[in-house]
């Protein structure tokens, strides 16, 4: 937990985006590290788990990372809590929670809320459907060549 509270704290110096770091840990031993880059890469997908999670990949040349613990500084927002469950890690550590993090600003707990209530929210996100005639057919041809489900 020492290296993902490290890893947050590059920004205070950086500037790089929040006060969010993050460590990969497999049998022990870090496999991958990241802190939060939105303002450094102008990409809000930048946040320390997927750039810990991102590099965890590159080190052991997979995406799946079973097996693998994750440190976060804080408790994960959706976006990365879906990709911490895509990557197949099964134990996350946190240290601050969302409602620390919405008390000094970040509004994960907006999210949280969208889809407690069925992502059916318009003013926060209009989802519609179009173009499943045509798309569904390439699901089909990716299952009839037996290729990779991760």
């Amino acid at each position: 937990m020492d290296e993902a509270i490290s890893e947050s704290a590059k920004n205070l110096e950086t500037g790089h985006g929040g006060p969010f770091g993050a460590v990969v840990v497999k049998d022990g031993v870090i496999v991958g590290r990241g802190h939060n880059e939105v303002l450094k890469n102008n990409d809000p997908t930048c946040h320390g788990e997927i750039q810990a999670i991102r590099d965890a990949c590159r080190n052991l040349g997979t995406y799946d990372l079973s097996g693998c613990e994750l440190y976060t500084s804080a408790e994960p927002c959706p976006m990365c809590l879906s990709a911490i469950i895509w990557a197949n890690i099964k134990t996350v550590y946190y240290g601050n929670s969302a409602k620390d993090a919405a008390a000094i600003g970040f509004r994960d707990d907006f999210i949280y809320d969208f889809i407690k209530r069925g992502c059916a929210d318009e003013d926060t996100l209009a989802l519609r459907q179009m173009g499943r005639e045509e798309a569904i057919k390439i699901f089909e041809q990716y299952k009839e060549k037996n290729m990779t489900i991760y």
